[in-house]
């Protein structure tokens, strides 16, 4: 019981991250730089949010007439349904409502909504909202907030992120557009990668270095103090199925030959060759910089690969994890070394594996002579290499 409660405490402070308001807008600017109509007369839905201070919400309240928009509903959930309670207080701006209940507020999610000139002063803003209490949690799953999934165009927001798998599956199953955020790694998903494989979802214009930043509600779960905001660096990035610029953007190459005379990466220069995997038909390419514009066959890359793949230049062909990618050799049998030492623990996930001459330093499989397992990797090919 304990383990489980830790788990839950885990998950609750890792779930608890409110996006920045110029995070938002530079990721948005990109849709709209590629295609300036891409808001107008759409219905935008805001889910799992917290209206009141929400940036997502004051975002679009604020661009309401500029991108063209015909409605924004924005919904929370429930304090009292959250795992991590953040000693929430209503706003002044719910107090003062006439239809304020002090036992709702803490029980039932919110929803706002957007569509007209409500004080007269001749634009669609922020000051327009109207809001009332739902008869529900809040919860995306509900059939309440399924309705309103069904009335709109997109879905943007940052889901919690152990939800994240359930929340794609969720907009996915209506047809919707999305931009939404999760952690870098749900590409190696199941319910996810085959989406970015057929080109049903990719990376935001967001560069995936550097993590991004969160406001956080749990100050037991602070990296930095901004403003006098706490702040958590997270290692997050954002997910689309809407078109922008930089997705069409090829990346510049050198030769396989110029790679390993002048490559900066010291794991490539140098070398008489790129390596090549001891159970699947791939070579390894360990930088995404380091791929080699000449070579036509399949080639392994990591999972970072993806914040700079454009659809123009590459085709995705699979991963060291899925189906469609089996791997040409299966070993009977492996143990763990790690330093030269044999270790009791058999258990380890291999994927590509190197072969090599000796087991040095470091963690290696033994299948009968050494291997080195590499971190995961997915499959891709040149759709016209350079000759």
């Amino acid at each position: 019981m304990a383990n489980i409660n830790l788990a839950d405490a885990r998950m609750a402070k890792n779930d608890e991250f409110y996006t920045q308001y110029h995070d938002i807008e530079k990721e948005i600017t990109a849709y709209l730089e590629y295609n300036p109509d891409v808001f107008q007369g759409k219905s935008i839905l805001l889910p799992c949010d917290d209206p009141e201070w929400s940036n997502f919400t004051k975002f679009f309240a604020q661009n309401f007439d500029r991108f063209g928009l015909k409605k924004l509903i924005s919904t929370s959930y429930a304090e009292d349904s959250k795992k991590f309670k953040s000693g929430y207080q209503p706003t002044l701006f719910e107090i003062n409502d006439p239809q304020y209940d002090k036992t709702k507020t803490s029980i039932t999610g919110k929803i706002f909504i957007l569509t007209r000139d409500k004080t007269s002063d001749g634009k669609v803003d922020i000051n327009d909202l109207e809001w009332q209490y739902l008869v529900g949690d809040g919860d995306f799953r509900s059939d309440e907030i399924k309705k309103l999934r069904d009335q709109a165009d997109m879905i943007i927001t940052n889901p919690p992120f152990s939800l994240f798998r359930e929340f794609l599956a969720w907009i996915l199953e209506a047809d919707k557009q999305i931009v939404t955020i999760g952690n870098k790694n749900c590409v190696t998903y199941k319910e996810v990668f085959p989406l970015i494989k057929e080109n049903k979802l990719w990376s935001g214009r967001t560069e995936w270095s550097g993590g991004m930043w969160f406001e956080t509600k749990n100050p037991d779960d602070v990296d930095k103090v901004i403003d006098g905001v706490n702040m958590k660096n997270v290692s997050s990035v954002w997910f689309t199925n809407i078109d922008h610029g930089r997705r069409h953007q090829q990346i510049p190459l050198m030769t396989m030959a110029d790679n390993l005379k002048y490559s900066k990466h010291k794991a490539i220069k140098g070398k008489e060759s790129y390596d090549y995997y001891d159970n699947y038909d791939a070579i390894e390419v360990p930088f995404t910089d380091a791929i080699p514009n000449d070579y036509d066959g399949v080639m392994g890359v990591p999972i970072s690969f993806l914040d700079k793949y454009s659809p123009d230049q590459f085709e995705i062909l699979g991963s060291d994890s899925y189906d469609g990618s089996p791997p040409t050799k299966k070993y009977p049998s492996k143990s763990k070394v790690v330093n030269g030492k044999r270790m009791k623990s058999k258990t380890g996930t291999m994927g590509c594996v190197i072969r090599e001459n000796d087991f040095g330093s470091g963690t290696y499989f033994d299948v009968g002579y050494p291997v080195r397992a590499v971190y995961k990797r997915i499959f891709i090919k040149h759709r016209n290499p350079s000759k």
